[in-house]
């Protein structure tokens, strides 16, 4: 059942559109075999405020087609819901309740962005909501078990929006307590999510694991922000009047018109925030349904994309749906965020550092992002709760004569990266994936990364790809005359806010630098 979600509950659900106008309609797509249902509407934010409710909906059953995960379901509309000017931007959970259904079984989620007419603060936090459906397996296959075009007319799998939380259980990237054996294959995760009948992927991405965290830290301590999803930077003008550009938790996957609106946000003078692990590693493309430019699907080919993305041999081949940092794409992340997964991509996870330490190792004291913290050279930053897992991004170093660690010179990296604090992390090749997830049986991220980005195979460019580390780091990636970009490189940030005074105080300083 875990692992086939599909109508496990009885009643299913979408939004019409990932993010939408304050006053704008917000169609709802409903799917069930109960005779009616409920709706209920609520911003989350430090808190969860009811701002509608419709009883008593008529239901309907509408299957879901063979091909529903990657060409949507095509539901018609069951009912609409109606915003007003006056709702508050930010992400609105529906949860809809069925009628006369099995215990457990009765409840559905959507959820939905609303975004401002215009700008209202300095800050926009973008929800990774294409990291969110390369992950979901409703309707069929992921990116991760075989698919290689996803669509976003579909429920998202049980426990993305909403779960029950645990402290640790849900984490693939567990922090030990004293005394305690590590759980490098994952055999606690999978053990509480089959139990709750959630997807793999509620360790990985979705708005509980990861945005619903920072959302509720940073309201509760003041902070404001207008919100918007991956697929709204492709409209022309979404970074317009904004100061800084926010994204958190598994920001992995990014289409041109996205990375190009954020390059120009910085080179303008912007900033970009990046509280965020393995971001910006798959370029992917948006269509329709017929295939055009559009919202309505997303293509990424992933480890086959040499191979069988239509683009390659052709003009348009540096729109690639792979790597960033192929070479037939030639625009690795570290242009922009300087930082990259072939620098180290997990931390806490299978074989890569099972018994790492958890948090950054501070390397930089006195540097403005550590102000009020008392924390030293050498002193961990995180540890506690596990900040630094499961995946990352990272950078080649060498120490310099003062054991401060320098970024070694590689194509396309800033000049002035500024580590603050680093973490061993490094990748995992065939038989170092936990024995508990499913991962490729041919090759795992280190062979593949080794081939592609190194142009061989072979146990130099293997050994070159194993180990790495991950980084706390600022850098210019246009210089001067251009803003700055923050890099917490790593997934699991989000771990720490509101459980670590000392996380709490270096992400206060980020934000408040800006």
């Amino acid at each position: 059942m875990a692992d086939d979600i599909t109508f496990y509950d009885e009643i299913e659900a979408y939004a019409g559109a990932l993010s939408c106008r304050a006053g704008d309609p917000m169609p709802l797509h409903v799917s069930t075999r109960a005779s009616s249902f409920d709706v209920v509407v609520e911003r989350w934010g430090s808190e969860r405020v009811v701002v509608s409710r419709v009883d008593g909906v008529d239901g309907s059953h509408v299957g879901a087609p063979p091909d529903a995960d990657a060409a949507g379901c095509h539901w018609p509309v069951s009912l609409e819901l109606t915003t007003s000017s006056d709702w508050i931007p930010g992400f609105y959970l529906v949860t809809l309740t069925a009628a006369e259904a099995a215990e457990g079984r009765s409840v559905a989620h959507a959820g939905f962005v609303v975004r401002p007419p215009s700008p209202t603060q300095r800050m926009l936090l973008v929800l990774a909501t294409n990291t969110w459906n390369a992950y979901n397996t409703w309707g069929g296959r992921s990116l991760y078990t075989g698919g290689h075009r996803v669509s976003f007319r579909r429920p998202w799998a049980r426990g993305l929006l909403w779960r029950v939380e645990e402290e640790r259980d849900d984490r693939k990237a567990r922090p030990v307590r004293f005394g305690e054996a590590d759980d490098a294959d994952g055999e606690i995760f999978q053990a509480w999510r089959m139990a709750n009948g959630y997807t793999s992927a509620v360790g990985s991405t979705g708005w509980f694991t990861h945005e619903r965290r920072f959302v509720e830290w940073a309201e509760s301590r003041g902070y404001e922000f207008d919100m918007a999803v991956s697929s709204d930077l492709d409209e022309p003008g979404a970074l317009d009047g904004y100061d800084v550009v926010l994204g958190v938790g598994h920001d992995e996957y990014w289409t041109a018109k996205a990375r190009d609106a954020v390059d120009a946000h910085i080179q303008g003078g912007g900033h970009y925030i990046s509280l965020s692990g393995n971001t910006m590693f798959w370029q992917v493309r948006l269509e329709d349904d017929r295939g055009g430019p559009g919202l309505d699907h997303m293509v990424c080919h992933k480890y086959r994309a040499h191979l069988d993305d239509p683009v390659v041999g052709t003009e348009a081949e540096a729109t690639m749906a792979g790597l960033w940092c192929d070479p037939l794409v030639g625009r690795p992340e570290w242009t922009t965020i300087g930082a990259g997964s072939v620098f180290g991509l997990y931390h806490r996870f299978g074989n890569a550092l099972a018994n790492g330490t958890g948090g950054f190792t501070i390397m930089k004291p006195g540097h403005w992002m550590l102000e009020d913290t008392d924390l030293g050279w050498g002193d961990l930053l995180g540890a506690d709760h596990g900040i630094v897992g499961y995946e990352t991004v990272g950078c080649p170093i060498q120490l310099d004569d003062y054991h401060e660690p320098q970024v070694r010179p590689v194509a396309g990296m800033p000049d002035d990266v500024t580590i603050v604090g680093l973490a061993l992390s490094g990748n995992l090749g065939v038989g170092d994936y936990p024995k508990s997830i499913a991962a490729l049986s041919d090759q795992g991220d280190l062979e593949f990364l080794a081939e592609r980005f190194y142009g061989e195979l072979n146990d130099d460019t293997k050994r070159r790809v194993r180990q790495g580390t991950a980084v706390l780091s600022t850098c210019r990636p246009f210089g001067a005359t251009g803003g700055t970009v923050v890099t917490a490189g790593t997934t699991d940030w989000v771990y720490g806010l509101g459980l670590d005074p000392v996380v709490d105080q270096v992400t206060d300083n980020i934000l408040a630098r800006f």
